[in-house]
């Protein structure tokens, strides 16, 4: 997969981000840093694959993409800030969306503490194991993207 076009539609909205509230390039990393994380548990409480003692299914897929690409939005941003891009690379499904899940959280905090690139591509790595292991597709992921990328131009022309 190409991310150029992802990374350019990211650098734009975060501009516009950036503009309105009167930030700095790179001022809100450990912000976005909990934001990501504070995405990751929601994309896991709407699939979820922890609840062992609950008998209810995941939410509806399109419930899920959504959730997921917010993720995919802080990454990219994240990428932006510290000048870091990651490039694509084979992906091997994890055992299950548990373990994918505790790898990625892994993953973004070893991202805080180090913000080095090889930390910032292990993290985009091991989301987008979690993608797949939830059966996300490369077409499903940039749809959904360039959908939440418009609604975010919107949400800060209203003021969210």
């Amino acid at each position: 997969m190409n991310w150029t076009s992802l990374y350019d539609m990211q650098r734009k909205l975060d501009h516009y981000i950036e503009r309105q509230h009167r930030i700095e390039r790179g001022q809100k990393v450990e912000e976005k840093i909990l934001a990501l994380l504070v995405e990751l548990g929601e994309l896991a409480n709407e699939t979820r694959c922890f609840k062992f003692w609950s008998t209810k299914g995941p939410s509806d897929k399109s419930v899920i993409l959504e959730e997921y690409v917010d993720g995919v939005h802080f990454l990219l941003s994240l990428g932006l800030d510290l000048e870091y891009r990651y490039t694509s690379t084979e992906l091997v499904e994890a055992d299950s969306q548990t373990t994918a899940f505790l790898s990625v959280y892994s993953s973004i905090e070893n991202l805080r503490m180090k913000k080095d690139e090889q930390s910032y591509v292990k993290a985009f790595y091991d989301y987008l194991i979690l993608g797949l292991t939830l059966g996300i597709t490369e077409k499903e992921l940039i749809e959904a993207y360039e959908r939440k990328n418009a609604i975010n131009f919107e949400r800060q022309d209203e003021g969210y």
